[in-house]
This record gives structure tokens, C-alpha cells and sequence, in this order.
């Protein structure tokens, strides 16, 4: 394996023409090859040696896709501002969502893996070198340049000779959570009035969040400022102890008493279990028939639950039923709102309410015609589509285009590649 220490920027040189076309064969064609190797009859060492030989040829993909995105963002960026779009946030929109397509990823993380790729040659050439050979997966790249993202060229070299100071050379011991820690304290060291001022900025971020976890769970996340985070921790942890020394019997964990502690006192109720709810489900049609059906409830953004799970909460309960026929949403009462707020509801249940773009995993907080309603695109249940605020503007970009097929959403990129989404098609009427 290469020694990166040697080489501080081990990256590829300048290509034949004709050989960078072929670039994408010739990549499938390693793969397919590597993918056709099965370690029937290997030693156990050397099958540990394999396994180490692969996370090192990952990061060197990795490290390599990293190039190939930055040259797309320039050569893009170029063919934009050539073209006579010259607005900064336009073409970093369209750049994001091209990469985020191809990678199959949320533009989100496209956007970031752009940014990654930019700020790799600005300052952060050994990183680099080490993700090219192998040393240093992109885990722990993308670490570092987080780190540093508020630094200039020269602050970053700075940082990455302080790096290799330290010896951080890929075999160093340290994990992504250790070389993180690492890269935030040296950079603190480098600019420390940026640094303080990239921590008053992060707090005007304070938000909550909320994540389905498996089993009918979800993760209820907040960012805070770090002593008011420490702070919210000490006080659940102190309720436990009141708890604990209680002589009643303890009949809940730890992370129980904590747990309830919290919702009881977000919510002000005396009980966790006492919440009342108002709840947006989405109730197979099967199990309105069968009362025995095996087949789950559904709340927005938490997954599937259990209905007499939900049904034995003690609080008071108010449901919105939407009506599923073999996973498709097909229509709901609207009780509380009128038709076209309903209509909205429904578009966002059948999509799971997460945007309807390939790879997308955000909040459907938009409902996008497919066909423009400025084109005379109608505003009914198949030819609308949930949709994030990111993709509801990237389609009005030059080049991007969005259309209704039989099978879904199809999107078309400024490069002509073409992405499907699949969406059911239903013929009941969504406004039964």
C-alpha cells in the first residue's frame, strides 16, 4: 500500500482524453470483477487481510469519486454561468441535486459531498493524499473538513500540518469520533476568534427534532447550546435519583424514569402515559374489516405502530383516519379541514410524507403539481406529489424537467440523465 506520508498529495494526474471516457466501463468493469471474487477456502488471516485490502480500496473510491464530483461542480458551474444563469444559490442548487441523483443520496448530503470535494484542494492536501491511499476513509475525511469548514486555505494547511504533527496517519489508532475532537481542537488553536465565532452562529440552530425509530419508538433530538444541554441531562438525572431513593419499590429503569421524566415535563401532564393526542393515522382498509388483520397503523414521520398499542393511551384522543387498500392511500374523512387542505393530506400520506424525488428522505412540506399549474396542470391526487422546499424549486431551474408516468414521477437532468420515482396511480376519487 502506498505510504501516504511519503506522497502528501497522492492523487491521479493528467488523463488521455479517449481514457477518461471510458472511465465509467472501466470502473463497472472492476467492480463486476472484484464482485465475481468469493473467499471460498481462504485462511482466516488471510480473510482479515481481504477485509483490510477492501476498507483501503473504499476510501481510495472514495477519494477518487471526490475528484470526479469536484470536476462536475467546476465544468457545471462553468456551463451555467455560460448559459447566463449567474446567481451563486441557483447554481449550487442544481450542482447539489445532480450530484445527489447520481449518488443516490439527498441533495442535502450531495451538497455536502460537493463541499467536501472543494475544500479537500483548498488547504487540505495531505487529508487528501491519505484518503487517496487508502489510509483514511471518507468518514473521517469528511471529519476534518467539518472541522475546519470555516477556516481559509492557509489556516486549513496549518491544520493539516498540525495533523500530521500529531500523527495522524490512518494507522494511528484513532476513530472518527477521536480524529474529530482533533481536528475541532486544532482548529480553535489555529483561529480562535473564528472559532468562537462559528459557536455563537451555531446557536441560532437550536432546533428539536423528531426521527421514527424501529419498533414503534421514535428519537426526540435537540440541539442545544452544550451547557443548556448538560443542564436538561443533570435535572432528568437528578429525577431519577429522587426516584431511586424513594422507599417505594423501583419498578423502572434508569432510562425509563428519565424518559418519562422528559415528556411529563414538555407536556405538563402528570403521567407520560397521560398525553392527550391528536393524531393523523392511516388505517389499512383490511383492518377495518377484520378486526383480527395483522396489518399495522401508521403515524406521519414515526412508521408503523401497533393500534392497540396507541388505543390504550390514557389521555384524550382525537384520530384522522386516511384509508389504505394494499399500501396505497385511497381517501380519509376530513373532519377538521376543507377539501383541498384534505387533499394535501392525502398526497403527503400516500408518499409517506417524505419528499418524492429519487433519494430524498425530507419532510414533504410542499405539494408540488407535475404538471405546472401555470402550464394548466390540474390539482388533483395523481398529479400532485409531496415534495421538500429544495426539490419544489430545483425543478424551476434550466434544464430540469418533471413529468407523470405510468409508473411514477420521472426527472430529467440538465445532463439528460433521467431518474424515476414511483408513485401508485389510483382511480378512487380523493375526495371520497
Amino acid at each position: 500500500m502506498t505510504d501516504a506520508a511519503e506522497h502528501p498529495a497522492v492523487e491521479p494526474g493528467p488523463a488521455p482524453s479517449d481514457l477518461v471516457a471510458s472511465a465509467p466501463r472501466l470502473i463497472r468493469a472492476s467492480i463486476e470483477n472484484l464482485a465475481g471474487i468469493a473467499p471460498h477456502g481462504v485462511e482466516r488471516a488471510e480473510l482479515i487481510d481481504g477485509i483490510a485490502e477492501l476498507e483501503a480500496a473504499i476510501a481510495t473510491a472514495q477519494a477518487a469519486q471526490a475528484e470526479w464530483i469536484r470536476a462536475f461542480a467546476r465544468a457545471e458551474a462553468a456551463h451555467q454561468i455560460e448559459k447566463g444563469l449567474t446567481e451563486p444559490e441557483k447554481i449550487d442548487r442544481t450542482i447539489a441535486g445532480q450530484i445527489g441523483l447520481a449518488c443516490r443520496v439527498s441533495p442535502t448530503e450531495g451538497r455536502t459531498r460537493v463541499r467536501v470535494a472543494r475544500d479537500l484542494h483548498q488547504g487540505l492536501d495531505r487529508v487528501r493524499g491519505l484518503g487517496h491511499a487508502g489510509e483514511l476513509s471518507a468518514q473521517k475525511v469528511r471529519a476534518i473538513v467539518a472541522e475546519t469548514s470555516h477556516l481559509d486555505p492557509a489556516e486549513r494547511a496549518e491544520v493539516d500540518r498540525l495533523l500530521r504533527a500529531d500523527g495522524v496517519d490512518g494507522r494511528d489508532g484513532r476513530g472518527v469520533g477521536k480524529l474529530r475532537e482533533l481536528a475541532k481542537r486544532l482548529a480553535a488553536q489555529v483561529a480562535p476568534a473564528k472559532f468562537r465565532a462559528r459557536c455563537i452562529a451555531a446557536r441560532t440552530g437550536r432546533r428539536v427534532t423528531l426521527r421514527p425509530a424501529a419498533d414503534g419508538m421514535t428519537d426526540l433530538t435537540a440541539r442545544l447550546p452544550a451547557e443548556q444541554g448538560a443542564a436538561c441531562l443533570a435535572a432528568l438525572q437528578k429525577a431519577f435519583t429522587e426516584v431511586a431513593v424513594d422507599p417505594a419499590p423501583l419498578t423502572r429503569s434508569r432510562g425509563q424514569v428519565m424518559a418519562d421524566t422528559l415528556v411529563e415535563r414538555v407536556t405538563g401532564q402528570a403521567a407520560a402515559n397521560d398525553v392527550n393526542v391528536e393524531v393523523q393515522i392511516v388505517v389499512p382498509l383490511e383492518a377495518l374489516i377484520d378486526p383480527h388483520s395483522p396489518l399495522p397503523a401508521e403515524i406521519p414521520g414515526c412508521g408503523p405502530v401497533p393500534a392497540d398499542l396507541i388505543t390504550t393511551t390514557a389521555g384524550e384522543k382525537a384520530w384522522r383516519r386516511l384509508l389504505t387498500r394494499a399500501g396505497v392511500v385511497i381517501g380519509g374523512d376530513s373532519r377538521r379541514r376543507r377539501f383541498s387542505g384534505f387533499l394535501a393530506e392525502l398526497i403527503r400520506a400516500r408518499d409517506r410524507w417524505r419528499c418524492a424525488e429519487s433519494y430524498c428522505d425530507a419532510p414533504a412540506r410542499e405539494i408540488d403539481h407535475v404538471v405546472r399549474a401555470a402550464d394548466g396542470g390540474p390539482t388533483t391526487f395523481d398529479l400532485g406529489r409531496g415534495a421538500c422546499q429544495f426539490h419544489n424549486l430545483l425543478r424551476e431551474l434550466p434544464d430540469w424537467e418533471v413529468e407523470r408516468v405510468p409508473d411514477g414521477v420521472l426527472t430529467t437532468a440538465p445532463t439528460g440523465h433521467t431518474y424515476l420515482y414511483r408513485i401508485a396511480s389510483v382511480a378512487a376519487d380523493a375526495s371520497t
